[in-house]
């Protein structure tokens, strides 16, 4: 049996559930969120509960049964919490700033990076070397993050480049000195 799966997921106070059929909308102070699930997993809503049952013990039922659980627990989350990444820039130059809607970085390219808020995204630069991504669907944070994190990753010998809050970037050596030979 799924330990993740058979956990029922509370609802907070402030969030509505509406289930029909396969489809789910969680409505709460942060927004509204709505997926669809595999008509398979049975969905229901026990008191303040939501419970996913699954109606066989096949393997393909198995795996989906902790996976739709999980989805609808993110989504609860998500509209009443929220969902948040913190990036850091490193490197002599490197800095960030937000105008308008966009996210403007020079990262020592010839060019400067300019990266589109997306609906469903809020971007937030408390200060030239550090972003905060936030937002309801916790799917589209952590891939807008990475997308950030893509344009300039950091690199293993001075650690330059756009990494996570937290992250930990192995560190290589240089050049070994030249007449070490025997």
């Amino acid at each position: 049996m799924s330990r993740i799966g058979k956990k029922p997921i509370a609802i907070p106070a402030g969030v509505e559930v509406n289930i029909n059929g396969n489809e789910v909308t969680v409505k709460g102070p942060k927004g509204t969120l709505t997926n669809t699930f595999n008509a398979d997993m049975a969905i229901a809503i026990e008191g303040t509960e939501i419970v996913v049952t699954r109606p066989t013990d096949k393997k393909e039922h198995r795996a989906l049964h902790g996976l739709t659980r999980t989805l609808i627990a993110n989504m609860v989350e998500g509209v009443s919490v929220g969902y948040k990444k913190e990036l850091e820039i490193n490197g002599v130059g490197f800095r960030a700033q937000k105008q308008g809607k966009d996210l403007v970085m020079n990262l020592g390219y010839s060019h400067q990076v300019i990266m589109p808020e997306i609906d469903g995204i809020t971007i937030e630069v408390p200060n030239n070397t550090s972003i905060i991504i936030s937002g309801t669907d916790k799917q589209k944070v952590g891939q807008f993050a990475a997308e950030v994190r893509e344009k300039r990753p950091p690199e293993p010998y001075k650690g330059k480049g756009i990494k996570y809050v937290g992250e930990y970037i192995r560190r290589k050596e240089g050049k070994a000195a030249k007449g070490s030979k025997k």
